[in-house]
């Protein structure tokens, strides 16, 4: 699969920054918009004075199945390292369930061993992930149809093991999800049909940890999900209410892990003979469970005496190592990656973040594959996340980041550079206006560091974001006022539905953006990093975004 040159010669360093969460607003700083309240001399100059086009970053411009669902870093990054759309896992999975193939015997041969298995054992059917409908890394609505799905199939008895969001959708809204879905499940009692709430927590408090950042997270999850330990209340609704209660401030991402039980008996531990299936539909915070329940020669936490079950994610996670072996709705077949072209053209690449977004440049920059195309033309660069809150520290790791890129930069080394600064997003998700503002205001900082190296080498530098967050933290309602509590914003936790910009710094002043593009999104990047490398963009590939002076 060989690229076709232009008729110009390509430049010999280019370098993709992708500032992870911001977005680009017309609102000011009053009503939310971190980006516009930041000193940020410059990037805000670069926007002002050097070719700068917004493009699209969520809905179908990223596979997502409508323009109401916001943008997420896997696909967005999927779409900056593949330079095409593909249908994501929220539309892959709503498909499905809508066609009936995830569920018919032809199609849906692991949901009909989940049920079989139960069947068989007289065993429960368990149901983890993260409850919300925030179509980012799950969707309520999912869940429900297999419930509904397992009580038509004569299955008794179903545990769901809820992982509060709080930062896809509203910060304090797990009530909001909580009492209606009980309603739901009351509505499908019966006495041959038992369905219950067993456990809970936060989703960065307990099972959703990535890249292992924080296997201790995992391991509570494991202890609450599986094992039935922690604390104890008579439902998900009281143990909200009282975590609440004891700490205000505390919003539902962070809230403590539980167990519901009754006369002191944990109502959902997981046990021999029985079936989980991990909902999510996103691979990053899926895979370390996914790990705990079915490697055998597992050393990352003790789980204690390994229970006998049925395990399949709603997709797999990793599909180079095969995690999980079984899974409901097949992924995104991603083929002819811009990273596999580089490789075939002798062109070297290094890709660098710290741990919060490593996977990002590199698991799904490549298409949802793991490890390297060729090791002696790609160089891989993880700076380790510090564990601690990151409006504590909004900084981040920018400053560590941008000495390594530094470094390789003037190394010679590699032609195609690309770096995640995670800042925007991962203090932006706190719902801290104030932090997010010192964490961009840093970032700014480092980025007129780089953009001076970037002078001295000739390397032409393209500036973008895979989907807004901190350009938009306050919740607005439907006429896209602010809403209030107490006379104060309400703070936005999630993404935004905003494009984001693309900036283009060309030392020399060859290269501009075309502002006829029409309505571009994440996807055209691709083709406009291998217009300046000097190739036409592959057959399939969204069009460069290039114009020359």
């Amino acid at each position: 699969m060989p690229l076709l040159k232009t008729e110009h010669p390509g430049r010999e360093q280019v370098l993709l920054i992708i500032l992870d969460g911001v977005g680009h607003s017309a609102r000011g700083e009053n009503e939310g918009n971190a980006v516009a309240a930041a000193h940020m001399p410059v990037l805000k100059s670069l926007w002002a004075e050097r070719p700068t086009l917004q493009v699209q970053a969520h809905g179908v411009a990223v596979g997502m199945p409508s323009d109401d669902d916001m943008g997420n870093s896997e696909v967005g990054h999927n779409a900056l390292g593949c330079g095409r759309v593909f249908d994501q896992g929220a539309k892959l999975v709503a498909n499905s369930i809508a066609s009936g193939s995830l569920f018919q015997e032809d199609t849906g041969k692991t949901w009909a061993e989940v049920v079989e298995n139960c069947l068989q054992n007289r065993s429960t059917l368990h149901f983890i992930g993260l409850f919300s409908d925030g179509n980012v890394h799950s969707n309520i609505a999912h869940l429900k149809a297999m419930i509904v799905q397992a009580k038509k199939e004569g299955v008794a008895k179903v545990r769901i093991h809820t992982l509060l969001d709080g930062r896809d959708v509203p910060e304090k809204s797990a009530l909001e999800y909580m009492e209606p879905f009980e309603e739901f499940l009351q509505g499908l009692r019966l006495e041959d049909f038992d369905v219950r709430i067993a456990s809970g927590g936060g989703r960065m408090t307990i099972t959703m940890d990535r890249y292992e950042a924080d296997w201790s997270m995992v391991e509570k999850g494991w202890k609450i999900h599986v094992l039935g330990e922690g604390p104890v209340f008579g439902s998900a609704k009281e143990a909200i209410e009282q975590f609440r209660k004891e700490d205000p401030h505390l919003i539902d991402q962070y809230l403590p892990g539980f167990v519901i039980a009754e006369q002191g008996k944990a109502l959902g531990k997981i046990q021999d003979g029985d079936s989980v299936v991990f909902y999510n539909f996103r691979g990053d915070r899926a895979l370390e469970i996914s790990r705990a329940f079915t490697e055998k020669d597992f050393k990352e936490f003790s789980r204690g005496e390994l229970p006998k079950i049925y395990f399949a994610g709603m997709m797999q996670y990793d599909g180079d190592l095969q995690i999980p072996e079984k899974f409901l709705v097949a992924p995104p077949k991603i083929d002819r990656t811009m990273s596999e072209y580089l490789v075939e053209e002798k062109i070297s690449q290094y890709a660098l973040s710290e741990t919060q977004k490593f996977g990002h440049v590199t698991y799904f920059w490549n298409g949802n594959k793991s490890g390297y195309f060729d090791k002696e033309l790609e160089h891989y660069e993880e700076i380790p996340s510090d564990n601690i809150a990151f409006d504590k520290a909004p900084e981040m790791k920018a400053s560590e980041i941008t000495e390594s890129l530094i470094r390789a930069m003037k190394s010679g080394e590699y032609r195609f550079l690309r770096v995640n600064y995670a800042n925007g997003d991962m203090v932006g998700h706190t719902g801290n206006f104030a932090a997010t503002v010192k964490s961009m205001e840093f970032l700014d900082t480092c980025l007129g560091r780089v953009l001076q190296v970037a002078q001295e080498l000739k390397t032409v530098v393209l500036i973008t974001a895979d989907h807004g967050n901190a350009d938009e933290m306050y919740e607005l309602d439907k006429k896209g006022q602010l809403k209030q509590t107490d006379g104060k914003p309400n703070p936005k936790t999630s993404h935004t539905l905003n494009p984001v910009n693309l900036m283009l710094f060309d030392p020399e002043d060859r290269f501009g953006l075309d502002s006829k593009a029409g309505k571009p999104g994440l996807a055209n990047i691709a083709g406009t990093i291998f217009d300046i490398l000097g190739y036409q963009e592959p057959e399939g590939y969204k069009p460069s975004l290039l114009s020359r002076s």
